[in-house]
């Protein structure tokens, strides 16, 4: 009867198996080869990574006896046979010893292509990239790899294919036979009762070491899904600069970046002696945008507004930074004072700023300001154009000051990947329809590929504006605006810090902070210490605080000679009208209530108006018992997440505007409206009351908070959807490389 089952089982599925093989057998090598040439490609790439950075090195170095010992190092391994480093001239810098002779700088694949070469018999397979992207001298960088192993490992991969046939072939008459044996013997019934009892793999007809090594398999394998899924949700959630350069590197493939901005990271200004210092500008963009540049490297483009900015730069207007670890390039661009004065203080300030803030500061729309702002937007265009090293850079444009760059920059860069982040407030639709030019804004804007705000608040009114004032179809559940043939989106990006900021390194612990503080200002060590940090303008509620102080000092006279409050007020747009009423009325009113309250030894308001370094901001935030951030209106408002940043102790409160935008995410913080004076003084109350247990979990969650949306987060998810925007692209060109377009249907006949 075993005789019978073998010839009725075992002979048709033997053949069928045969057969099988015989007909994939060309399909499994063209698979293999596919695989193979995958891998080359891979693995050019992950060299090429982790190599670029020493090379750049050596060669700026010049020292060729490093570099050729490096070089031949890499070239150790059997399957890469040679490196080639050129310049973007076409010279040819250094070569390994097995270099092709026909391999010349001049004729060289595309980058990240990759070609074969046919020499002596083997075919190389050659991989070019760029290294040192957006430095002034990128190399040109080729590897090849030696192709003739991938004949070895075909055979291997053929003949372990072949086995395997035979041992599944095995396999299926065993468990043939097996079951009609049992079917035959009316075993069925039992059978269903051990598998019911026993788990599957018990039942193979496997001896015991081979269920072992099947079991060890299967562990193997989970130990190896388990590994690169912890690897995933790192990279995805701990976001650090070398996540953002991963990302950067793999989903975008390290493209040309470029960074647009009316403000420039650091200042160069002449002193009386003809010295020059570096200063870090009051801005909450340079704070959040500096720390991604300065990890993903590239170009920023900013006007170069200090004195001794023109004695720091080449000829290209260019020059590296940051001062003490250069790692990208700051280009400057000149502006005459005609220029500034309408395009900067003019239409951008006395016009957009105050449109886009409910501070209740009437804007101002003049047409020469308007052609000043045209005019440098093109300006700034034209640098970008000139700079521009490749035909599809990302250029990340940043706030209101530019807002007509995506159109100027698309119609000489079409295939430039455009953002716009809009740092501030974005009005109602009938708040902006104030503007003369919003028609001419809105389709600047929208030419860009994605437009990004802090919430998804200022997204809808931005989607409402476009809807009223712009012929567009508009996807108001996608958040995508479609016009001319381009598409937009438009999404939000809450903004952040680095974590931990770069500044704590230099700053002492808390209570130092605190006594250096005290000393340096003549306040008692035991006093109640609030800070506010911020620009002079009239949307950040400085004069609102201080009536909150009056308020609370009428009303709780334990507080009389205990409370100080420190306010660090940055000048800004000092030469506007509205700014100059603005530092007028604070210092009367710090007068007032000084003069009113004050001890022989106290005042309540210290007014500190002056530019102060970021080192000296964490200083003050280290030092005090509270923070008070109440801003009319604003985009974000970082000052709240870097006092919480500066806050390792665990000590401190934060009183936050609900008007800020960071208020979505500390909500910990003790929330206020600025315009209701009372409410403000009773939260300031209320933290000197706090105990320091509850300051402790209050500042534990929103640390968590900072710390997980930090500004690499932010970046990463924006670079994310660069990169979406990317493929896009790329599947809409091979789209329409394979699929004939008709403009009319005469053409189609």
């Amino acid at each position: 009867m075993v005789r019978q089952l073998l010839w009725k089982f075992a002979l048709p599925v033997l053949v069928i198996l045969s057969l099988a093989a015989y007909v994939t057998a060309p399909y499994v090598d063209r698979f293999l080869t596919n695989w193979f040439r995958t891998d080359v490609e891979l693995r050019s790439r992950l060299l090429f990574n982790s190599m670029e950075y020493a090379l750049v090195s050596l060669v700026r170095d010049s020292n060729p006896t490093n570099l050729a010992q490096y070089l031949e190092r890499l070239t150790a391994d059997e399957r890469l046979q040679a490196v080639v480093v050129c310049d973007q001239q076409g010279r040819r810098l250094h070569q390994t010893a097995a270099t092709p002779a026909t391999l010349t700088c001049s004729a060289l694949p595309a980058s990240g292509q990759g070609n074969t070469l046919v020499e002596g018999g083997k075919t190389l397979y050659l991989s070019r990239f760029v290294a040192g992207a957006g430095s002034a001298e990128p190399l040109t960088v080729v590897l090849v790899h030696d192709l003739s192993f991938i004949d070895r490992r075909q055979i291997s991969a053929r003949d372990y294919l072949i086995a395997v046939m035979f041992l599944l072939s095995a396999i299926v008459v065993l468990i043939a036979v097996g079951v009609a044996w049992l079917i035959l013997r009316s075993w069925i019934r039992a059978l269903i009762g051990d598998i019911r009892r026993k788990s599957f793999l018990q039942e193979l007809p496997l001896t015991g070491g081979s269920q072992r090594e099947v079991l060890s398999q299967v562990r193997t394998a989970l130990r190896e899904l388990e590994s690169a899924q912890r690897l995933e949700i790192d990279y995805r959630e701990n976001w650090t600069p070398e996540a953002l350069q991963h990302l950067v590197q793999e989903q975008l493939e390290s493209p040309e970046m470029m960074v647009i901005s009316n403000r420039e990271p650091y200042v160069h200004n002449r002193a009386a002696d003809g010295s020059i210092s570096v200063s870090y500008p009051a801005s909450g963009m340079v704070t959040a945008v500096e720390p991604v540049i300065r990890a993903c490297a590239g170009l920023w483009i900013a006007h170069g507004s200090g004195s001794g900015d023109r004695d720091t730069v080449d000829k290209q207007d260019r020059l590296r930074v940051p001062p003490h670890n250069p790692t990208y390039s700051l280009q400057r661009i000149w502006l005459s004072d005609e220029e500034e004065e309408g395009y900067y203080y003019g239409f951008a300030n006395e016009g957009l700023w105050s449109l886009c803030h409910l501070a209740h500061v009437r804007p101002i729309f003049r047409d020469g300001d308007w052609a000043m702002y045209r005019q440098v937007n093109e300006k700034f265009a034209d640098a970008i154009v000139r700079a521009a090293r490749t035909r599809n850079p990302v250029i990340l444009v940043q706030d209101f000051h530019l807002a007509l760059l995506p159109k100027l920059i698309r119609e000489k860069l079409p295939e430039a990947t455009i953002v716009v982040f809009w740092h501030i407030p974005w009005p109602s639709a009938e708040s902006f329809g104030i503007c003369p030019q919003r028609n001419e804004l809105l389709e600047a804007m929208i030419a860009a590929d994605i437009v990004g705000f802090h919430t998804r608040y200022h997204c809808q009114n931005f989607l409402a504006t476009v809807d009223r004032y712009v012929e567009a179809n508009i996807d108001h559940e996608q958040q995508r605006v479609r016009a001319s043939g381009h598409a937009c989106q438009v999404a939000s990006y809450p903004i952040s810090i680095e974590w931990p900021p770069t500044w704590l390194t230099e700053i002492s612990a808390a209570a130092q902070c605190r006594a250096n503080v005290c000393a340096r200002l003549g306040i008692a060590t035991d006093a109640f210490i609030g800070a506010g940090v911020e620009r002079w303008d009239f949307t950040k509620g400085v004069l609102e605080r201080f009536e909150a102080i009056e308020y609370l000092l009428e009303r709780t006279p334990a507080l009389v000679g205990k409370l100080v409050f420190i306010q660090i007020a940055a000048p800004t747009r000092s030469r506007l009208a509205a700014y100059m009423r603005l530092q007028e009325e604070t210092r009367a009113a710090a007068a007032r209530i000084n003069e009113r309250f004050k001890r022989a030894d106290w005042a309540p308001i210290i007014l500190l108006d002056r530019h102060h370094e970021p080192k000296e901001v964490f200083e003050y935030m280290r030092a005090c018992d509270f923070c008070l951030v109440n801003s009319l209106h604003d985009g974000m408002n970082l000052v709240a997440k870097e006092f919480v940043a500066a806050r390792d102790d665990e000590r401190g409160v934060l009183i936050l505007s609900a008007f800020a935008g960071a208020s979505r995410e500390l909500v910990e913080a003790l929330i206020v409206n600025p315009y209701d004076i009372a409410g403000t003084a009773d939260a300031i109350r209320q933290a000197w009351k706090m105990s320091a247990d509850e300051q402790r979990e209050r500042l534990r969650l929103m640390r968590r908070t900072v710390k997980e949306n930090n500004v690499y987060r932010w970046a990463g998810h924006l670079l994310n959807d660069v990169a979406r925007v990317r493929q896009r692209q790329r599947i809409a060109a091979m789209r329409d490389a394979v699929e004939p377009r008709f403009s009319s249907f005469t053409d189609f006949l």
